[in-house]
């Protein structure tokens, strides 16, 4: 079963942060330039967080998952831009 997961990242690198910005856009939909949402399945998941892994510094680096169940994704709301995922 695929699941909703909106990523954030802070990477002060501009060359780390480029290529995550890249490594993700190949498993979600960027809606600012450091948060992305994903629909996944547990395979993705796992590929999207050890390619992620490979990317990133995590003494210095900054990257959060955050999950949401159905009921939560029908509580989004968006103003303008991309629409959610659903």
């Amino acid at each position: 079963m695929k699941q909703f997961i909106v990523v954030v990242y802070d990477i002060s690198n501009d060359r780390r942060r480029t290529k995550l910005h890249d490594v993700l856009l190949d498993y979600g939909t960027p809606v600012q330039y450091s948060v992305f949402e994903c629909l996944l399945d547990e395979e993705g998941l796992q590929r999207m967080k050890r390619a992620v892994g490979r990317v990133i510094r995590p003494r210095v680096d900054r990257v959060r998952y955050y999950y949401l169940c159905q009921s939560c994704l029908k509580k989004v709301e968006v103003t303008s831009g991309v629409e959610v995922l659903s």
